[in-house]
C-alpha cells in the first residue's frame, strides 16, 4: 500500500516515466543509478511496476497498461480488456446502467463497464487490490463513474443495482479450483447473488462441468483471437441457452439442440472448430452449417465434401490421408517439398515438436503444410493439409 502510494505522488510518476520499457537485462544498471538520487524502496517499486505493466499490455494494451497499476495475482487473473468491453455492451444492451461488480480484482471490469457509460459498485475484500482498482479508475478518468469498495462481497447489499457481476477466485495455494463449490465465493452463493438482481453474469472457468450450469442460467462460452479465455453464466437473459462467442467480431453460435454429428469418411476438407465452440458442446451446430459429419465419434474435427463459409471454425483442404506412419510422412514431405510444418493433433498421444524432429530434421523446402494427427473411425491416422 505504501509503495502505491508513493508511485503516485509527483516523484513516483516521474520515476515510473523514467523507467518505462526498462530491459530486464539492464535493470541492476538502471536501479544503481536512479538510487543516487531516489530512495532506494521507490525505486524498487517502481521497476517492479515497470515489470507488471509490461506484462500487462497483452490483456489491456499499450496505452491503458501504461497508466495503470498492478499486483502480480492482477495481472495474472484479470480479464483481457477486449473480453471485458464485450461483456459491458451485452450489459448496455440489456438496459443495464448499474452494476454491483463483485471480486472486483484490480478493476478490469469496473473500467470497461464504466467506459459502456454503466455505473459500478466494485468490491473487493484485499486492501491493496482494492486501492490499486480505485487508483486504476482515477487514472483513467472514471472515478466519477465507479466507486471501489474494501469489503467481504458476501456482506454486500446490491439492492438497488440493475445487474449483480461476480468474478469468484478460482486459483488457490495449489493452483487452478476446478471444483465450482471451491470458488471463493463458491458458485452456488454466486447464483444466489445473481437471483436478487433483474440481470447477472458469473465468470467462471471454461472448463465447467455443463452438468453445473443451473438450469436458470444461459452459459456462453467466449474465446479471443482463438484462445478459449472464460465461460459466463448469464441471468435474465434467456434459461438454457448455449452460446459460444468468438472475439474479436463478435461472432456468435447459438445451440439448437442438435443431435451429435454422424462419423463419415474423410472429404476434400476438414474443419477445425474454434475451442469455445468445442467447450459449448456446438460441434453438430457447426457440422450443420458445412454440411459435413464427424472423423471419428469422440473426435471435434468435422469433414465435408464442400468449402463453406464458417466463421467458427478453420478450414484446411486435405490432400492426403494416411495411416500413422512416420516413415510414410518424412518421405511425402520430402516429396512434396514441404520446408514448413505445422503440427496439429487430437485424440493422439504423439508430442508435435517430437514428430516435427522426426520427419524434418533439417527443415528445406519453398512449401508448407499442416499435418493433423487423429483418430479416422477409430484408428490412428494422418491427415496432411493446407489452409483453405
Amino acid at each position: 500500500m505504501n509503495d502505491l502510494n508513493a508511485l503516485r505522488t509527483p516523484e513516483g510518476t516521474a520515476l515510473l516515466d523514467e523507467v518505462r520499457g526498462t530491459d530486464p537485462a539492464h535493470e541492476l544498471a538502471v536501479a544503481t543509478r536512479l538510487r543516487r538520487e531516489h530512495p532506494a524502496e521507490l525505486v524498487s517499486a517502481a521497476l517492479g511496476q515497470a515489470r507488471l505493466r509490461q506484462r500487462a499490455v497483452a490483456k489491456f494494451g499499450a496505452e491503458d497498461a501504461g497508466r495503470m497499476f498492478f499486483t502480480p495475482n492482477g495481472v495474472e487473473q484479470s480479464t483481457r480488456a477486449g473480453v471485458a468491453a464485450y461483456r459491458a455492451r451485452r450489459m448496455r444492451e440489456l438496459g443495464v446502467t448499474s452494476v454491483a461488480d463483485l471480486c472486483c480484482g484490480i478493476g478490469g471490469d469496473a473500467i470497461a463497464l464504466a467506459r459502456a457509460g454503466i455505473r459500478v459498485l466494485a468490491v473487493d475484500r484485499d486492501p491493496l487490490t482494492a486501492a490499486v482498482a480505485r487508483a486504476n479508475a482515477e487514472e483513467l478518468g472514471l472515478a466519477d463513474l465507479v466507486e471501489v469498495r474494501e469489503a467481504d462481497v458476501t456482506e454486500v447489499d446490491t439492492a438497488g443495482f440493475d445487474a449483480v457481476f461476480v468474478d469468484p477466485a478460482r486459483r488457490g495455494g495449489r493452483g487452478r479450483i476446478f471444483d465450482p463449490e471451491a470458488y471463493s465465493p463458491p458458485l452456488s452463493w454466486a447464483v444466489g447473488a445473481a437471483g436478487k438482481a433483474r440481470h447477472a453474469a458469473l465468470k467462471v472457468a471454461p472448463g465447467i462441468p455443463h452438468e453445473a450450469v443451473p438450469d436458470t442460467a444461459e452459459a456462453e462460452w467466449i474465446s479471443d483471437g482463438g484462445d478459449v479465455k472464460e465461460a459466463v453464466l448469464w441471468f435474465g437473459t434467456e434459461p438454457g441457452l448455449v452460446r459460444a462467442t468468438l472475439l474479436p467480431g463478435p461472432r456468435t453460435l447459438t445451440g439448437r439442440g442438435l443431435a451429435d454429428p454422424a462419423v463419415r469418411p474423410v472429404g476434400r476438407f476438414l474443419y477445425e472448430p474454434d475451442g469455445a465452440v468445442i467447450r459449448a458442446h456446438l460441434v453438430a451446430e457447426v457440422a450443420q452449417e458445412v454440411g459435413g459429419g464427424l472423423l471419428d465419434a469422440t473426435i471435434a474435427y468435422v469433414t465435408a465434401d464442400e468449402l463453406r463459409p464458417a466463421p467458427y471454425a478453420s478450414a484446411y483442404e486435405i490432400t492426403d490421408h494416411l495411416p500413422f506412419n512416420v516413415k510414410k510422412l518424412k518421405a511425402l514431405l520430402r516429396e512434396r517439398e514441404v520446408g514448413v510444418l505445422t503440427v496439429k493433433k487430437r485424440g493422439s498421444a504423439v508430442e508435435p515438436e517430437e514428430l516435427r524432429r522426426k520427419v524434418l530434421p533439417k527443415p528445406h523446402g519453398p512449401e508448407s503444410a499442416t499435418v493433423f494427427l487423429t483418430r479416422v473411425a477409430g484408428a490412428p491416422a494422418m491427415l496432411l493439409g493446407r489452409p483453405a
